[in-house]
């Protein structure tokens, strides 16, 4: 699968209806009248039809060949690829904040060192005043 292709898949579930579609497969493949009858007052089966092809078209889900009625399968390779990619992005953005994190806490420690033991900090004017205040 190409970017093109995860291009489609993150299209296809930018629909909350195709979304819903595939966390209902994730329990188990299921009919097209299966899938509609939740939908079936607010939407025609012809919609239900061309949301699935949409999903088909992503590679989302599968419909194998032969008489109705034909079970909709979810189709683990598009959720691989989009786990691949997320993932990614999500391991440099977690080293970018171990990064800051690192600086923060060496900040804090020389914020640490300069720090009397009385509660209160040196002033950075005041250290190189000839009468020592």
């Amino acid at each position: 699968m190409t970017t093109d292709t995860l291009s489609q898949v993150f299209a296809a579930l930018a629909d909350p209806t195709r979304r819903d579609m595939v966390a209902r497969l994730s329990a188990g493949d299921a009919t097209v009248g299966q899938l509609a009858e939740p939908y079936r007052m607010r939407m025609s089966l012809q919609a239900v039809y061309k949301h699935l092809r949409v999903l088909e078209a992503a590679g989302l889900v599968s419909r194998p060949p032969g008489p109705q009625p034909r079970p909709v399968r979810l189709e683990v390779q598009a959720l691989d690829l989009m786990d691949t990619w997320i993932e990614r992005h999500r391991a440099r953005v977690e080293q970018r904040y171990r990064r800051l994190d690192a600086v923060l806490a060496q900040m804090k420690g020389d914020d640490d060192e300069q720090d009397h033991g009385d509660g209160y900090r040196s002033r950075p004017e005041a250290a190189g005043h000839p009468d020592g205040s």
